[in-house]
């Protein structure tokens, strides 16, 4: 595995997916089977660690570039407390581990993976996204937290707000051109939300879209503070 340091907060590193099954993992499983995925993901975070001394404290924003032979993989940790408490659980950390991938790496993992077929010796290069979602005590949270975000980035953000199992979610996606700007918008957004590990696809399947795009405006529009 190579491993470079690009700054403080910030690591990135490529496996190949020899690599991957030298390390006892069938490439499909970590596509499909989260469990698995997170268990490949620690270990080479413990190799990250034990090479470049990159320990864990917080909540992490990950970008996973699917490649012809292996996976480039970007870290980097969102240094931001919850109400002024530094998030330093582990248990906290694997909730935020959401692993974002384009979806032209996606049909190279369908091609290469389900359907066993031959792809070109291209690299993806494609700008990846990153995205989280989060869930709020009640609709008031929401409203506060529409009003509060009003004017920062937020022409920039993919955003729909869901309501699943009796609570409200946000999906929030960021768009390249955001990407310094990660701590910030998270941080803000945790103001008044708890970072979810339920899925967008899970949302998307089975919630109810309340608003979809430019959820702050929509929400500002309906309600005052």
């Amino acid at each position: 595995m190579e491993i470079e340091r690009i700054n403080e907060n910030t690591v990135k590193f490529y496996i190949s997916y020899v690599d991957i099954e030298d390390r006892g993992f069938e490439r499909e499983e970590i596509w499909y089977n989260r469990e698995r995925s997170e268990q490949l993901f620690w270990q080479m975070m413990d190799e990250v660690n034990y090479k470049e001394d990159f320990s864990v404290e917080g909540p992490l924003w990950i970008q996973v570039q699917a490649l012809e032979k292996g996976l480039e993989i970007i870290v980097t940790k969102a240094q931001i407390s919850k109400g002024g408490t530094p998030i330093d659980s582990i248990d906290e950390i694997d909730d935020t581990i959401d692993i974002t991938i384009n979806e032209k790496a996606k049909s190279i993992i369908e091609e290469k993976f389900g359907k066993n077929e031959a792809v070109d010796d291209e690299e993806v290069d494609d700008d990846s996204s990153l995205w989280m979602t989060a869930n709020f005590h009640d609709l008031e949270d929401v409203i506060q937290l529409s009003h509060y975000f009003q004017g920062n980035y937020e022409s920039d953000l993919i955003t729909v707000l869901y309501f699943y199992e009796n609570k409200y979610y946000i999906y929030v996606e960021l768009a390249p051109k955001l990407f310094e700007y990660q701590e910030d918008i998270l941080s803000q957004i945790l103001e008044y939300s708890t970072e979810s590990d339920v899925t967008y696809h899970v949302l998307d399947e089975y919630g109810k879209v309340i608003f979809e795009n430019n959820v702050f405006s929509q929400m500002r529009g309906h309600f005052s503070v």
